[in-house]
């Protein structure tokens, strides 16, 4: 199976392997155990978000400088968040988050966060990929849609988050045919509110759906009035173990 892109020495590599996308923890100064938790040797990364303030913050922030510092020393890919607001932020204040994170960070690479999935938006979407390359060079995108978008996203991007909401809507979800031309490596899930009784199926669906980045919470969003990915699983050894004993085979 082919790799997406190749990857700087010293940078975790997304393959096919199964492995952990961690959309964003809280501050390093309110989840300062799953930050710590993440320089653990054997943790299969393939990347963290680091959000600072709902994006890159007005100013330099010394504790999520400390934390991008540690992860990248430690051979995780670091990501800074950039929130397209499906959008409707402008090109320009996107570009202007990404030159802040980059100066700032020394970031890997974005997750361009609530990305358009329609097929119209494709052109701008392409025009914001490119100009975050020029700028950050072997920069890792992600694009952060949450549900399956129009195919030609597809070649736009190192990898697709086609889906990213509840248990109770994930395991009756249904994965889109175009998705089977392309390797399990391209696609990321984030699932909250999944049960502990019910993580080895959610592990099965992510396998069956062809995608090999994920992150499964028991967390939930309260519908809607808390961030879910702030910390981490009350099972966060569980499925660590699960994924690291070959779960994706």
């Amino acid at each position: 199976m082919p790799y997406l892109t190749s990857t700087k020495a010293g940078i975790a590599s997304t393959d096919v392997r199964t492995g952990f996308g961690i959309p964003g923890f809280a501050h390093p100064l309110v989840a300062p155990t799953e930050w710590g938790e993440l320089t653990r040797p054997g943790i299969p990364l393939h990347w963290v978000v680091l959000n600072v303030a709902d994006g890159p913050g007005s100013r330099p922030d010394p504790h999520c400088l400390d934390a991008a510092g540690r992860l990248r020393n430690a051979g995780v890919r670091v990501l800074g968040h950039l929130d397209s607001a499906y959008g409707a932020r402008t090109f320009g204040e996107v570009i202007s988050d990404a030159h802040r994170y980059i100066d700032w960070y020394q970031v890997d690479g974005f997750l361009l966060d609530r990305c358009p999935a329609e097929r119209v938006s494709l052109p701008e979407v392409r025009r914001t990929v490119t100009t975050l390359r020029g700028i950050r060079d072997d920069a890792h995108i992600v694009l952060g849609h949450g549900t399956h978008p129009h195919p030609g996203y597809a070649e736009s991007a190192d990898q697709l988050v086609t889906f990213s909401g509840s248990w109770s809507d994930y395991r009756w979800s249904q994965v889109a045919e175009w998705t089977a031309d392309h390797p399990p490596e391209l696609f990321c899930h984030f699932v909250h509110g999944v049960p502990r009784p019910h993580l080895e199926e959610a592990l099965r669906i992510a396998r069956w759906q062809g995608a090999s980045t994920i992150y499964f919470t028991d967390h939930t969003d309260r519908g809607g009035r808390s961030d879910p990915w702030e910390t981490m699983p009350g099972y966060w050894d569980e499925i660590v173990s699960r994924i690291g004993t070959g779960v994706s085979e």
